[in-house]
């Protein structure tokens, strides 16, 4: 053998050692694939364990939810917990929860249409002030909604709101997040194009906004909707402060007040609290499973642009 192929030879078995040598591509997508499924579950777990627990503590009568274990049944008490709470105080629970439907399911559409009609006015008109309103917009959100109660509540005294439902129901029609979203979604979906083609048509601009852009809008109105709806739905301080008279309560501040009988009266509702927590829950649950179809239309719709 020639030194030139003796050269060759050692190149290429050095080569072959250093392609074995390498980490496989293919384990460590594997891993990490692994890793995420992990991470995934536990997530899992770690956000479905207290509505097992809720499941679970609903199901047990006032005994077996002190003494028996707190992941496991112990008999079945559900639906005479259920009519406990629909017949307790002449049934008011049926009261706060219908209190709660319209404070969140009015106050977020008009929220909606208002935040959506702003946000396309920011993003499709030029106007002077627009990056300062816009600013002033951004700057409003990041304020938590505690400072703002004491001021809303004298407000509201001063014109006489307080325990009305339009106290609960205003502040919902007004929410700086939900403006922000709209604006964005309309810079990424409403073309200039279009609209001007609808102008020279000879459509008006309310014709244009109801007829055209909130038709494009669905699915970023179904997230604002269902943002805005979540909030109002678990509001507690605005409601605590606007609201007096058991007849407006919300379901929140209801059940609050059901926790805070067995220290003024001595009376235990833990039960009654945790069965109507529970049932809280379900009016979320149906929003989030009626809105998925916005959202996989919109996803589908990125996916063909």
């Amino acid at each position: 053998m020639t030194l030139t192929e003796r050269t060759a030879t050692e190149r290429t078995e050095v080569r072959g050692v250093r392609r074995l040598s390498r980490p496989d591509p293919a384990a460590r997508g594997r891993g990490g694939q692994r890793f995420l499924l992990v991470g995934l579950v536990l997530a899992s777990v770690y956000s479905l364990f207290p509505v097992w627990w809720l499941i679970v503590a609903a199901t047990k009568d006032r005994t077996a939810l002190y003494q028996s274990n707190g992941l496991w049944f112990s008999g079945w008490h559900l639906w005479d917990n259920l009519h406990q709470v629909f017949t307790y105080q002449d049934g008011i629970f049926l009261r706060w929860t219908a209190n709660s439907l319209l404070y969140a399911g009015a106050g977020s559409l008009g929220g909606t249409l208002i935040a959506l009609a702003t946000g396309y006015g920011l993003a499709r008109f030029d106007f002077p002030g627009r990056n300062a309103i816009f600013a002033c917009v951004v700057g409003s959100f990041l304020i938590p909604i505690a400072l703002l109660t004491l001021p809303l509540y004298l407000l509201f005294s001063a014109i006489g709101m307080v325990d009305t439902p339009w106290a609960m129901l205003v502040p919902c029609l007004i929410n700086p997040f939900s403006v922000y979203l709209a604006k964005v979604y309309t810079e990424a979906t409403i073309p200039y194009e279009l609209l001007e083609a609808a102008r020279i048509d000879g459509a008006g601009e309310l014709r244009i906004f109801f007829s055209i852009v909130l038709r494009m809008m669905t699915t970023g109105g179904a997230t604002v909707f269902l943002l805005a709806f979540v909030n109002t739905w678990n509001a507690f301080f605005l409601p605590l402060t606007v609201l007096r008279g058991k007849e407006n309560w919300t379901l929140n501040l209801g059940l609050y007040n059901w926790t805070g009988t067995r220290l003024e009266s001595g009376i235990d509702l833990t039960g009654l609290v945790l069965t109507g927590a529970l049932l809280s829950i379900v009016p979320m649950a149906i929003m989030m499973v009626a809105m998925r179809r916005y959202w996989r239309s919109g996803v589908t719709l990125g996916a063909l642009k």
